[in-house]
């Protein structure tokens, strides 16, 4: 009994990796994508801080452009996953409060429906890891599992 509890364990580790690299992939995409227009106007950037008044906008632009371009890497990879995730939470948790709250949750009208999708996404990656499929479980010692 206990070999095919510890058996059916191992399975579904092997399962959860699938949809775990699917997680990863996609938030590398976005967060590629978010840093890539960052970075192509940084300037812009910077003054849209001010404006909305974040504290230290020139140091909180910079430090946004680089954990997004950072964490689209190391999710890409699936490398140092889960403290990756630890900035990347709470750059979502700042975007969904200070710019998407007042328009509602609807996408489409700006909203913070994405990076709520985001938020869970990175949390479950804190939690379970990058999963078998991935640098942090090839690593030794450093294994990127629950």
């Amino acid at each position: 009994m206990i070999r095919s509890l510890s058996g059916w364990g191992a399975s579904m580790e092997k399962g959860w990796s699938l949809p775990l690299l699917i997680m990863r992939l996609v938030l590398a995409y976005g967060f590629y994508h978010a840093a890539s227009m960052k970075w192509a106007d940084i300037n812009a950037i910077i003054g849209w801080f001010q404006q909305a008044k974040f504290p230290l906008p020139l140091v909180s632009a910079y430090l946004v452009a680089i954990f997004e371009a950072l964490g689209a890497l190391l999710l890409l990879l699936g490398l140092f996953t889960r403290l990756i995730t630890i900035p990347l939470m709470i750059i979502m948790l700042v975007a969904i409060f200070a710019v998407h709250w007042p328009n509602g949750y609807e996408a489409g009208n700006n909203g913070f429906e994405i990076p709520l999708y985001y938020l869970i996404m990175l949390f479950t990656l804190f939690i379970m890891g990058a999963g078998i499929i991935s640098v942090d479980h090839a690593v030794p010692g450093k294994k990127g599992r629950r």
